[in-house]
């Protein structure tokens, strides 16, 4: 059974860094065929995918969060991670990690199998 589990900070400052790591267990990283998002949730709103990592460390950004977004991962740990930059209040969301199969692309909603149960950061000074 994989299980996926969001860490990082609660509550940033606006302009600095948000910095998220997502833990996998149950399956490796670097498995092909697979590849590995983030998701966020702003308070009453739908889910806006942000970006991948695929098996072979190749990394695609939504086009809208590109310039502020990066997704590293360290094969070691079977940890994959989101930081972005220059938050806002805006930025204030549960943010999701979750497995896709078959798209290393990542933004497919209907083939992330596997969710982490998700975080809440809060932008606030």
């Amino acid at each position: 059974q994989v299980q996926l589990q969001e860490s990082g900070p609660g509550l940033v400052k606006p302009s600095q860094t948000l910095s998220l790591t997502c833990t996998v267990s149950g399956g490796s990283i670097t498995t092909n065929y697979y590849a590995w998002s983030w998701i966020r949730q702003p308070p009453g709103k739908g889910l806006e995918w942000m970006g991948v990592i695929a098996y072979d460390g190749s990394t695609y950004y939504s086009p809208s969060l590109k310039s502020r977004t990066s997704i590293s991962r360290d094969t070691s740990k079977n940890q994959f991670s989101l930081q972005l930059s220059s938050v806002t209040p805006e930025d204030t969301a549960v943010y999701y990690c979750a497995r896709v199969w078959g798209d290393r692309y990542g933004s497919n909603w209907s083939r992330m199998d596997y969710w982490g149960k998700g975080t809440l950061v809060t932008v606030s000074s």
